[in-house]
C-alpha cells in the first residue's frame, strides 16, 4: 500500500517569508505585545514586590523569555528559528496548562495572578489560544504552496 502523499517543505529561500506572510504578521505582532507586556510586568513585579509571590513573579518572567523568544524565530523564520519556535510554542502550551490548572487547584500558590494563572483569563484567553495558533502556522507555513 502506497503511503498519503505529503507536499514537499517549500525551498530554505521561502521559509522567511513564509512564517512572516498573511496570519504570520499579526501573529508576530501579539506575540510582540505579549512580550513586551510579560517583560514588562515581571520586571515591575520582580523589582518592587518580590517576596509578596515569588513563584508568579518568576513565572511571569519565565513568560516573557518565551515570548520574546517565540516572537523572534516567527519574524527570522529560518529553519532552525522555526525549529526553536515549535518548542517555544509547545513550553509555552505546556505552562499555560500547568500553571492554569496550578492556580485554580492551589489559589494560595498564586497570591497575585502571572500571564498564565487561569490560563490566561487577565488576558482574554489569549496566553492559552496563541501557542495552538502558532504551532498551526508553523505547520501550514512549512507547507509549499503551488
Amino acid at each position: 500500500m502506497a503511503e498519503p502523499y505529503q507536499a514537499p517543505a517549500p525551498p530554505a529561500a521561502d521559509l522567511p517569508s513564509a512564517t512572516r506572510s498573511g496570519p504570520g504578521r499579526a501573529l508576530i505582532a501579539v506575540y510582540a505585545v505579549f512580550a513586551l507586556a510579560a517583560t514588562a510586568r515581571s520586571a515591575v513585579q520582580l523589582a518592587t514586590k518580590f517576596d509578596k509571590a515569588p513563584l508568579a513573579y518568576l513565572l511571569s518572567a519565565v513568560a516573557a523569555v518565551i515570548y520574546i523568544v517565540a516572537t523572534v524565530c516567527f519574524a527570522r523564520g529560518s529553519r532552525t528559528s522555526r525549529r526553536v519556535a515549535v518548542v517555544s510554542c509547545t513550553v509555552e502550551l505546556i505552562g499555560v496548562l500547568a500553571v492554569g490548572t496550578a492556580s485554580v487547584l492551589d489559589k494560595a500558590a498564586f497570591p497575585d495572578a502571572t500571564v498564565w494563572s487561569l490560563y490566561g483569563d487577565g488576558y482574554g484567553y489569549v496566553p492559552v489560544v496563541l501557542p495552538i495558533l502558532g504551532l498551526l502556522w508553523l505547520r501550514r507555513s512549512g507547507r509549499s504552496r503551488p
